[in-house]
């Protein structure tokens, strides 16, 4: 089993804020209090040895076979797209695939709930990420009316057995709540409303959806309640300090899957053809702009 830590590259001492301007943590939601966040210097540094470790996670992966499969879920604005490209940011998409559905078709209603999601299971050498899931029924269709109480209470007795036999299959399934505080995840949407970057993550579904805080909350209690189970628990990450969620997050995940370092020869160059009598193209090249 491993774990670890990553870095990237900005200025060591930039202020702590990050994407949606990330708040020092507090102690809402659980979430540890600190004396400082953490500055982008110690963040990058402790991310790089995290990508290190996924890097390691992912050629024995592919080396036995295994089939992964992690869950998103949580309240807008809890840092779900940001923690996902933390984690996929240095390895290959043929093995960390993203799934990111979008609304179901009218074919799609008409089908069995599951069924859309079914296909999107790993095979053996992946990792499937779903940024959001099949427990949309339990969250966002609940609360908003876009299923009736009958079609949850099938989701909810259902959905155990299914992730029963998803985990018989030889899935290794995880899954992850992101909580984030009222007071936080007003702010992260404000900051979305005039910044040109972010303006498509503030969809008017998120807007009608700020409004159901308490609705959201007993949905995520039942939700809970009836799909926690020893074999596929929930994992909540405190997500107040987005820095800290992403750390933690990778490093939890990191210590529920089973990995080895797969030995590897260090590579080196061979040398590079002798010169010929090559002369360059043929044709001019069509330069592009050196604006910057």
């Amino acid at each position: 089993m491993a774990r670890s830590k990553k870095s990237h590259g900005h200025g060591p001492d930039e202020a702590p804020r990050d994407n949606d301007g990330a708040a020092p943590a507090s102690d809402d939601d659980g979430e540890r209090a600190h004396d400082a966040p953490l500055s982008n210097k110690q963040y990058l540094a402790a991310l790089k040895e995290l990508h290190v470790e996924l890097v390691r996670l992912q050629e024995w992966v592919l080396h036995a076979g295994l089939k992964v499969c992690i869950i998103f879920e949580g309240r807008d604005g809890a840092g779900k797209g940001g923690t996902i490209k933390a984690i996929t940011e240095r390895v290959s998409p043929r093995v960390f695939r993203v799934v990111a559905l979008t609304a179901p078709t009218e074919r799609q209603k008409s089908q069995m709930y599951l069924q859309r999601y079914i296909p999107h299971l790993p095979a053996a050498g992946e990792v499937v990420i779903f940024d959001r899931s099949w427990y949309n029924r339990a969250g966002v269709e609940r609360v908003m009316g876009f299923c009736t109480e009958k079609q949850l209470r099938g989701f909810l007795s259902a959905t155990p057995l299914v992730e029963q036999a998803i985990i018989q299959s030889g899935v290794i399934l995880l899954k992850y709540w992101l909580e984030v505080s009222p007071d936080e995840q007003t702010r992260r949407l404000e900051a979305r409303i005039d910044d040109g970057r972010k303006v498509w993550k503030l969809s008017p579904m998120d807007v009608k959806s700020y409004t159901k805080w308490d609705e959201y909350s007993r949905a995520r209690d039942e939700m809970f309640q009836a799909t926690d189970l020893p074999s596929a628990p929930w994992f909540v990450v405190p997500s107040n300090d987005k820095r800290r969620a992403r750390l933690n997050m990778i490093k939890h995940m990191l210590s529920q899957i089973p990995y080895q370092k797969v030995p590897r020869e260090k590579v080196k160059l061979p040398k590079r053809q002798a010169p010929g009598d090559y002369a360059g193209p043929k044709l001019p090249l069509k330069i592009v702009p050196q604006v910057y």
